[in-house]
């Protein structure tokens, strides 16, 4: 019977509490949809993530801590061995989607045809696991992302659109939006001239075409001696961040290898795993774990949001922005239902008085505002959802694009209300609570009025 006559008391003033109401809703709406492109933009960083380097690593033991700068010699031996501990286990077989080995390296590379040089970061993969790892698509949005894979040719690999201005290729490769130096540019003097080559007569590899560019690679081995490669260039891809960019290559795992271990036992700075399902990285992590101690191994596991920083700072500043937008709309419902209900009080004095002198307690009078502020909040809950869902459909369809951090290519841009029900839950039970709040002080200003002033009141 409350709620009943909440329901009709609302109404008695419609324009007011439509207003109110609309308030509410907007201000959800608000929450809600910055709340579907957050997770969106999560769920954007964690494929790129998760495709590039998968859900854990397996290290050397230290390697995290210590070892970054200088891979050759934290490198994991007969990580065959290893991998196929990982691949062979009951648990992690269900688990794990990929398990491959990378080689991290570093040094400096010059094109030979005109002495241009600078240094460079590389990750070496085996392709066809590569082309696996980037086809992990979670949360339906793998295929809108830019493909990085490397194809079979071992002496084959891919650079960053950076990379190729600064040694002087983009003639040669045909590049867009790629300058070439200019004539007064300084004469450098090349850094790997002089060194020998490794030779690859003995890995095997389709044919390269003569006219594909090919670049000098100059690394220290695990030794410390200096070591060269030749790389053909097989495609250019820019990479988001200009410092990655200009320094950017991957290039097949054997080729790594070769150039960071030469002659000797060929290691890998890490086994990659990609898991089916992100929310099983904690059990994949305690597995692995567990299969190191038992095969005493001296090797170390980390996972994707260790080993990217910038994942949990993405994370961290949209629950920021979140938290500040909902404080604020918080705010706005709190001031506007209380307004709306501190009218219909003052409306209703002489009712209020009747009420009590029919014999109706304070306590009544209180819980029938209050119950019409909770009312208030309820209805205008609901709209708000069903507006933030209209505007999910029309965002998902209108065709937008955007760049997301880290990636250079334009995708869909997409709001993911279906995401986070527990999130859309709680938008409605935080808007029902404050309106509900927002109540309480015009309902006790409303259960002290004394009977015989409120009959009087004009």
């Amino acid at each position: 019977m409350t709620f009943t006559i909440a329901l009709r008391n609302i109404f008695r003033n419609a324009r007011r509490s439509l207003t109110t109401m609309l308030t509410i809703a907007v201000g959800g709406a608000a929450m809600l949809v910055f709340a579907a492109y957050a997770l969106y933009d999560v769920y954007v960083v964690q494929t790129t993530t998760v495709q590039r380097g998968g859900h854990l690593t397996v290290y050397h033991k230290g390697y995290f801590d210590f070892g970054s700068g200088d891979p050759a010699i934290w490198g994991i031996a007969d990580y065959e061995s290893v991998a196929r501990i990982i691949r062979g286990d009951p648990v992690m077989s269900k688990l794990a989607r990929v398990v491959t080995p990378v080689q991290f390296l570093g040094g400096i590379a010059e094109n030979p045809q005109s002495g241009g040089s600078r240094t460079f970061f590389a990750t070496g993969f085996v392709p066809a696991d590569q082309a696996r790892l980037e086809d992990w698509n979670e949360y339906g949005i793998g295929t809108a992302l830019e493909s990085n894979a490397l194809n079979g040719d071992t002496s084959q690999g891919v650079v960053g659109l950076g990379f190729a201005r600064y040694l002087g290729l983009c003639g040669a490769l045909h590049l867009k939006d790629c300058p070439e130096p200019p004539n007064n540019a300084p004469a450098r003097e090349s850094d790997v001239a002089g060194l020998p080559k490794q030779d690859f007569s003995g890995l095997a590899g389709p044919a390269v075409t003569p006219t594909t560019p090919s670049i000098d690679l100059l690394a220290a081995t695990a030794g410390g001696a200096p070591n060269i490669v030749a790389m053909q260039i097989g495609r250019v891809e820019r990479q988001g961040a200009k410092e990655m960019d200009d320094g950017y290559v991957v290039m097949n795992l054997k080729l790594a290898q070769q150039l960071v271990y030469g002659r000797g036992e060929h290691k890998v700075t890490g086994i990659v795993v990609q898991l089916r399902r992100t929310e099983d990285v904690a059990a994949a992590r305690a597995r692995l774990q567990s299969l190191i101690a038992a095969s005493h191994l001296d090797l170390e596991v980390r996972d994707f949001k260790e080993i990217n920083a910038y994942y949990g700072q993405t994370l961290g500043f949209f629950n920021s922005m979140f938290s500040f937008i909902a404080v604020l709309i918080g705010v706005v419902v709190l001031f506007t239902v209380s307004n709306t209900m501190g009218m219909s009080v003052m409306e209703r004095v002489e009712e209020i008085g009747t009420s009590r002198a029919l014999g109706a307690r304070r306590s009544a009078i209180r819980a029938q505002f209050v119950s019409e502020g909770a009312m208030l909040g309820v209805l205008g809950a609901t709209l708000g959802i069903a507006l933030a869902f209209a505007a999910a459909w029309a965002v998902n369809r209108s065709g937008l694009t955007w760049t997301p951090p880290g990636d250079a290519h334009a995708i869909p841009l997409k709001l993911y209300m279906l995401g986070a029900p527990m999130t859309i839950a709680a938008v409605w039970l935080v808007l029902i609570v404050v309106s509900t709040l927002a109540a309480l002080l015009p309902a006790n200003r409303a259960g002290k009025l004394a009977i015989v002033d409120a009959l009087r009141h004009v």
